[in-house]
């Protein structure tokens, strides 16, 4: 799979070992940086995972910041991307199955090596259900993309 992959400095680190263990894997790798411990802002690379998401130069992305809390904000801030913050097996696969999520977002400072491991490889193996009813709720997560303030009824289908 063609995977983008990206951190700040506190997710670095982990990052690194991430990317080794992907390659042995077989998986192509982009990483959209950072590239040292040196300050950065995690915005800056989300923006770039994202962008090779939606331009189809990636399947999906991993990005990696102390919590993961910051980058998975990020990613959902740019129209098109679904990220979730993943620490756990059920809900890495169950995101993907459910919400076609793109982009996965993990704590580097939260989980250790062989947990990411595992979860990244639950994320990575699953696919979307083309069962009707997540079908349906992925339209009305586009559409409200395209829904500027905070709608007082549900959206309409």
């Amino acid at each position: 799979m063609k995977l983008a992959i990206g951190s700040d400095h506190c997710g670095y680190a982990m990052k690194q070992q991430l990317i080794a263990y992907l390659k042995k894997q077989g998986h192509e790798i982009e990483d959209f940086g950072c590239y040292s411990t040196k300050m950065v802002d995690f915005p800056d690379i989300a923006q770039k995972v994202c962008a090779a998401i939606l331009n189809g130069t990636a399947e999906r992305g991993i990005m990696v910041c102390s919590t993961g809390i910051g980058a998975v904000i990020a990613c959902n801030k740019i129209k098109g991307i679904r990220a979730g913050l993943l620490h756990d097996v059920y809900c890495a696969h169950q995101c993907v199955e459910h919400d076609n999520v793109q982009v996965m977002a993990i704590g580097g400072e939260v989980i250790g090596y062989y947990t990411a491991i595992e979860v990244i490889n639950a994320f990575l193996k699953a696919s979307f259900s083309e069962n009707q009813e997540f079908v349906q709720r992925l339209k009305k997560l586009e559409k409200m993309e395209d829904t500027e303030g905070c709608a007082d009824n549900a959206i309409a289908m």
